[in-house]
């Protein structure tokens, strides 16, 4: 067995799609030659929390914890909504902003560089350089966000000179909210100096998307290799398709994920078609900003809405194949080009097509037409966007609306887990 630490922030109980990716990957370690050891918060405050998600932790892992101090736990004395908002992602847009709202991403992007959790750093840096002096390991894994926690790994190599591979969920300076930190200059120089020291510094660094291989290889000449999310087989309750046309989106609508062209075509077909009236459902599950709720409510659908707020992953893939059509949107900007997440490849497996909307030359879109899962379109593609739809819907009312996925099979959870522990046995 190759031993390997892994220093992650988000672990059961806290859901969300940042626990998916390493909690799966401790489940098959050991199938293929790799124990590990997991290094964890022991009082974290995460946005989300799913209590499921603990019984899919490998009975006899050893799993290390450590106090954490966090600030967030001090911002909510001046608001506890708007922090709970923020520190799930959501960010209002700059002229709806309040001034509390405004001061908190002020405070948080430039008094907490990389991010809030830094204080974690250096009391697990002598934790755990404590720890690795009787607990030998062949390596130490970080992964991120909060990016943070690859300083843990940056100091640890330094004083022990052990392997440290660098683990990036999403990207660092160019991640979608980043510009929305009101960043002095001083502070974005302070990020990018940080990001390519951790970049350059690390043995090998592990991302999720193509497009930012390529951002991190205009940076460093570390080696990169490109580990995808993907999907388990969940042991789920089996599922009927929902009677109504339900197009569903699981998980966060941030305030840039607002696809008004999408929202009005949806409304003409309920002018236009009748039949589509009667049976369309817009289902949304989990965090949805303000911003995307009026445009939907503006765009004239609040009697076709269905909020369901967050539930249990275990419910989220319930209703990922009980609905008709799966909604993926990510924020329009070049920005988001590399985001791949995670539930795309959730929503493959559920046999449901997916219209996915998205920035021009976006890794999604890549990702969808190579596994034939459903459709994407640029925002402002609304005949494209309202004709596809319709499609959608008139195979609906045949009883014959299903999706034709192919070469899905090599983004199952075990066969990741297999190239991530090739890559780190060759190291």
């Amino acid at each position: 067995m190759l031993k390997v630490l892994i220093i992650t922030y988000y672990w059961p109980p806290a859901g969300g799609p940042g626990v998916q990716r390493w909690l799966k990957f401790v489940k098959y370690f050991k199938e293929f030659g790799i124990e590990p050891i997991v290094y964890i918060p022991e009082n974290p405050t995460y946005p989300l929390v799913d209590d499921s998600l603990l019984s899919e932790i490998p009975a006899g892992i050893t799993i290390l914890k450590h106090p954490i101090f966090e600030p967030y736990r001090f911002a909510e004395f001046f608001s506890k909504k708007e922090t709970n908002t923020i520190s799930k992602g959501i960010i209002t847009k700059k002229e709806k902003q309040s001034f509390v709202q405004k001061l908190l991403l002020y405070i948080r992007g430039n008094f907490f560089i990389p991010d809030a959790r830094k204080f974690w750093v250096r009391p697990s840096v002598h934790f755990l350089k404590e720890y690795l002096v009787d607990t030998k390991v062949s390596m130490i894994i970080t992964t991120g966000p909060p990016h943070s926690v690859h300083l843990i790994g940056q100091q640890l190599k330094k004083v022990l000179g052990i392997k440290w591979i660098a683990d990036f969920r999403d990207p660092w300076t160019t991640i979608g909210y980043h510009t929305k930190l009101k960043l002095s200059n001083r502070s974005v120089a302070k990020h990018k100096g940080l990001e390519k020291k951790v970049l350059t510094e690390t043995d090998h660094i592990v991302v999720t998307s193509f497009t930012t291989k390529t951002e991190f290889e205009a940076i460093t000449d570390t080696s990169i290799a490109v580990i995808t999310n993907g999907y388990d087989v969940e042991s789920v309750s089996i599922v009927d398709l929902d009677s109504k046309f339900t197009i569903s989106h699981i998980g966060s609508l941030l305030s840039g994920r607002n696809p008004k062209q999408l929202w009005k075509a949806l409304y003409d077909l309920t002018k236009e078609n009748k039949d589509f009236a009667t049976q369309f459902e817009l289902k949304l599950v989990g965090a949805v900003s303000d911003d995307v709720l009026f445009s939907i409510k503006e765009a004239g659908l609040s009697d076709y809405l269905e909020i369901k707020g967050y539930v249990s992953h275990t419910k989220a893939i319930e209703i990922q194949r009980s609905s008709q059509v799966l909604l993926l949107v990510e924020i329009d900007s070049p920005e988001t080009r590399c985001i791949v997440p995670g539930k795309l490849f959730e929503y493959m497996i559920s046999k449901r097509p997916i219209l996915a909307l998205g920035p021009g030359g976006a890794d999604v879109s890549r990702l969808i037409r190579d596994t034939n899962s459903g459709s994407f379109f640029e925002y402002t593609e609304y005949e494209k966007i309202k004709s596809t739809v319709l499609d959608f819907f008139m195979l609906y009312r045949k009883g014959i609306l299903v999706s034709n996925a192919v070469n899905i099979e090599k983004y199952s959870r075990r066969e990741l887990t297999r190239e991530m522990s090739e890559v780190l046995k060759s190291l």
